[in-house]
């Protein structure tokens, strides 16, 4: 029986570790339902902290914002959920301010006194909308909260094993259909018979059920709000399923982002968006982007991601304590790593000791140089056959120079094991290390079909990934 060392990244505690492990279960579940996933859970222990409570970050007492370029091309087909990431409402508030434009200072709204106006007509459409055959099948999704959702008949593939929580090791058995995952959070939600083969969204609509609702009720009152009164006009029904799916996300992240960033597949996404689009009434041939959003993803995105900006600076320290466990994390590695690879080497010596050999390290990001490190080393653990590195920069700090057992222009040592590196072409921290290490890596490009930052947690989510790296297992 294969052991796969799972080994998180940068950022990641036990909350998000275990989301994160039950999703590598679930997907090596589907197509290698023998492997055995082991926990390599090293940022509790070996994570940062600011150990003084943020005494280190200055009070700033006058704001001074300094705009920036622009950083996206409004006609990306990512820029328009780049800006959702930023404000799940602006594209709808901006297709209500041409809406407002078209009707002038004394134009009607279009419709007879005494009729219902039709823009609340489509909000009440939003506050009931479902996930209802989202890929076929009749299986529900019970319990999501909140203005009269439901999530029935997600299915197709995606099979959840049950009791991935607790314990040290869970065997990816979840093979074949029929089978549920128990104990997922939000309402007593349940995904009893998600069936079928090759994946589908039932994981991402476990995440966002209990948020829905709530997401829903909020377009449905902006869409009033915004619109009633004006014209019609084609062209909503996207834009608010869209708005309904973002605000779904955001609040399953927690307040100012605090949990860690759901790792969506696009495809996933598309297939929630279509559905609640279709039960609209509207389609989307006319082109992801809609009119009504260009140019306004280029100026958000450029105000939200500017480090000089107003907004960063009158937020910065509540930036800078969100942002340390992703970046402190690798700081504190460059210092004080030797902590991170004995608890890979742990795990490692743990699955070999069992019995449950060969052995396959599975490390995302930050994970993936310390892998490297410690497999570089001249005294590394025994057993391990595969490398996985996914979204991981340790072929770029070989660049650098930068890896702490390695030096460039140094070999891989000849007993380093078959090295399989994972990638996003959207994922600006994953690196490509054929080049850098010739004959000796294997480079698999995936497409998440995600926008960065979460191109770069996303992975884990993304079905392809697991049907590609399945004939590589040992």
């Amino acid at each position: 029986m294969t052991s796969v060392v799972f080994v998180h990244g940068t950022g990641v505690r036990a909350k998000s570790y275990e989301k994160s492990f039950a999703r590598v279960v679930n997907g090596l579940g589907r197509v290698r339902a023998e492997v055995r996933v082991v926990r390599c859970l090293w940022g509790e222990e070996h994570g940062a902290s600011l150990g003084l409570d943020g005494a280190s970050v200055p009070v700033r007492s006058k704001n001074r914002g300094i705009g920036g370029g622009e950083l996206l091309d409004e006609d990306d087909p990512l820029a328009v959920w780049a800006l959702l990431e930023v404000d799940p409402l602006a594209e709808l508030r901006e297709f209500a301010e041409a809406a407002r434009a078209r009707r002038g200072g004394g134009a009607r709204a279009g419709f007879a006194p005494g009729r219902q106006d039709p823009w609340h007509t489509i909000a009440d459409r939003v506050r009931g909308l479902s996930l209802a055959g989202v890929s076929g099948g009749g299986e529900s999704v019970e319990g999501a909260s909140g203005g009269g959702l439901s999530l029935a008949g997600v299915s197709g593939g995606g099979e959840s094993p049950a009791g991935v929580s607790g314990g040290g090791e869970s065997v990816a058995g979840a093979s074949g259909g029929g089978e549920s995952m128990e104990g997922a959070s939000g309402g007593g939600l349940s995904l009893a018979g998600v069936s079928g083969g090759g994946g589908s969204p039932a994981e991402l609509v476990s995440d966002l059920a209990p948020h829905l609702g709530p997401a829903a009720g909020r377009v449905a009152h902006e869409i009033s709000r915004t619109l009633g009164g004006t014209p019609p006009a084609d062209g909503i029904e996207a834009i608010a399923a869209r708005a309904v799916y973002a605000l779904a996300v955001q609040r399953a992240e927690g307040p100012d982002g605090a949990d860690e960033p759901l790792p969506v597949d696009g495809a996933d996404r598309d297939a929630v968006v279509g559905a609640l689009t279709d039960q609209l009434g509207g389609t989307d041939r006319g082109g992801f982007a809609a009119r009504a959003a260009k140019g306004v993803a280029v100026r958000a995105l450029n105000s939200y991601l500017s480090p000089l900006s107003s907004l960063a600076h009158s937020f910065r320290s509540g930036i800078t304590r969100g942002s340390v466990p992703a970046g402190g994390d690798i700081l504190r590695y460059q210092a004080r790593g030797a902590g991170v690879r004995a608890a890979i080497r742990a795990a490692v010596s743990e699955a070999v000791d069992s019995g449950h050999g060969p052995v396959v390290l599975l490390a995302h990001s930050l994970g993936g140089i310390a892998c490297v490190d410690l497999l570089a080393e001249p005294d590394p653990p025994a057993g391990v056959e595969l490398l996985v590195t996914v979204g991981s920069q340790a072929p770029f700090l070989y660049e650098l120079d930068a890896l702490t057992a390695l030096r460039r222009g140094e070999p891989l040592p000849a007993a380093f094991p078959r090295w399989i590196n994972v990638y996003d072409e959207h994922d600006l921290l994953g690196f490509v290390g054929a080049k850098v290490f010739p004959g000796r890596v294997t480079d698999l490009r995936v497409d998440t079909r995600q926008p960065f930052p979460r191109a770069h947690t996303s992975y884990f989510a993304h079905h392809r990934l697991y049907e590609l790296l399945a004939p590589e297992l040992p």
